[in-house]
């Protein structure tokens, strides 16, 4: 009777064991472009790759496609967090002025699949709370941290407010400082961190010996969370995921300004320790951050919100990647890569986008096809409205994409 009374007490033990092994912490320097970064002396970034991988990604969705997305900050941070572009989360710009939060955060999914886990987030900018979260607030959920660090800024009288812009760097040092400490001592298992004066010397330098400068601090203030991480790692035997990245590039000319679709505002980067990477990761965007933490945090999405991630997780299995969907009259063909010889695709479509209201829509299933052969054709259904959302279901993932009436 003893054995049998323990067995249960037993097994939730293991079972916290070994959910407490996988945390994650997700880190935004602001504002650098992959061609600084990668000049830049930053030795704490290049361990980090080491263990994982570097790799050259991007913002601003599909260029002259409906998911085409400003480079912007807030708008970054939102394609981070939720694994969608701008179509979907809708953050334009710096002014978060209605953002749907029917298409959840990763902080939010995490929570709804594990009422156990617990979040933080250490930032200099408290939209990225109280907006792009949006803490508190019924069409969010009533999300809310457990633990918050943040609005420095918004004290003048302990943090003086600069020309130069040193009060940041100052801000940024307090927060990861911070963000190290609650690591190391409360170790939560899905943590934001918001890093901002990289950003600030790009807008007042652009290419510039100071804009450097700010990187490599903005690397070693990278540097406590990371030794945080491997304390934790050594003494409790966790298994955590870091992944640095930025919410934009820089303009070519100068460097200083942001926000179109050249080249060099849509080339972003992504730093981790995380491995096994799969092929992918090495077309990564920065949705794809997102869906990779679940995969690791070992978190089960639910369907309709799998559904909806225009990211794919760059590390395990993924069968199939960049879906594109062309229509010609009647028809439409959509093309994508293989990165499996085997396996079938289900295609469905549906002429709704109920999800955006926070309503469930209907597919219909159009056919399948082979993963390798990387293409179908089919007649597309009758609507008024001209609108298709399209999903791809293979044997690892989920794509989608929209046809939308011009």
């Amino acid at each position: 009777m003893k054995i049998r009374f323990l067995l249960p007490i037993f097994l939730t033990c293991v079972f916290s064991i070994t959910y407490a092994q996988r945390k994650a912490v997700i880190i935004i320097l602001d504002g650098i472009p992959a061609n600084v970064v990668e000049k830049v002396n930053t030795p704490v970034l290049d361990e980090i790759a080491l263990q994982g991988g570097y790799t050259r990604s991007y913002q601003g969705g599909e260029k002259g496609g409906y998911s085409q997305s400003p480079t912007i900050s807030a708008v970054g941070y939102a394609n981070v967090i939720t694994g969608t572009w701008t179509s979907k989360h809708n953050v334009w710009d710096n002014n978060i002025e209605q953002p749907n939060y029917n298409y959840w955060h990763v902080f939010r999914i995490a929570k709804s699949v594990n009422s156990k886990i617990k979040t933080a987030i250490y930032s200099s900018w408290t939209d990225n709370r109280t907006k792009l979260v949006g803490e508190g607030l019924p069409a969010a959920g009533n999300f809310k941290f457990d633990y918050a660090y943040d609005g420095l800024e918004l004290d003048t009288l302990k943090i003086p407010h600069t020309k130069d812009r040193t009060h940041m760097f100052n801000i940024d040092e307090l927060i990861s400082k911070e963000a190290a400490r609650h690591i190391t001592e409360q170790a939560p298992d899905l943590s934001w961190v918001y890093l901002e004066f990289t950003d600030d010397m790009g807008h007042m330098f652009g290419d510039s010996p100071q804009f450097t400068e700010a990187i490599e601090k903005a690397d070693a203030q990278v540097g406590r969370i990371w030794n945080a991480i491997k304390e934790r790692e050594e003494k409790f035997g966790e298994e955590w995921m870091i992944v640095i990245t930025t919410d934009h590039g820089r303009d070519a000319a100068t460097g200083k300004g942001h926000g179109g679709q050249s080249e060099r505002e849509r080339t972003t980067w992504i730093v981790t320790n995380a491995k096994p990477l799969n092929t992918h990761f090495k077309n990564a965007a920065t949705v794809d951050i997102a869906p990779s933490v679940l995969s690791f945090m070992k978190l089960t999405v639910p369907q309709s919100i799998r559904e909806e991630f225009d990211g794919i997780s760059f590390l395990g299995d993924v069968s199939i990647s960049n879906l594109t969907a062309a229509k010609v009259g009647k028809k439409a063909t959509l093309t994508w890569n293989a990165l499996k010889d085997k396996g079938m695709v289900e295609i469905k479509v549906s002429t709704t986008n109920n999800f955006k209201k926070g309503k469930t829509d209907s597919y219909k299933s159009v056919g399948k096809a082979e993963v390798s052969s990387g293409k179908y054709t089919f007649t597309l259904p009758e609507t008024s409205t001209g609108f298709y959302k399209i999903i791809v279901v293979s044997p690892d993932n989920t794509l989608n994409q929209w046809i939308v009436k011009k």
